[in-house]
């Protein structure tokens, strides 16, 4: 098995992962996004609005995908 297949092999269990459980990552997102917002004091919250949508909208693409 190669390196090529380990990594397939890992990118598949990540997909189902999100599959199964997507709604906690989406939470952790929001948890960053809402640590990184408080420690900068607010200055970037519109920024990091928008990073926390598009790493949940990714997350959810990528754990849509089919194998």
């Amino acid at each position: 098995m190669g390196i090529g297949d380990k990594f397939d092999e890992m990118k598949d269990k990540a997909k189902d992962a999100l599959g199964k459980h997507g709604d906690k990552a989406e939470q952790g997102v929001d948890r960053a996004g809402g640590f990184v917002d408080e420690k900068t004091g607010g200055q970037h919250s519109e920024r990091i609005q928008q990073g926390t949508e598009k790493a949940k909208e990714g997350l959810r693409n990528f754990g849509e995908q089919q194998q």
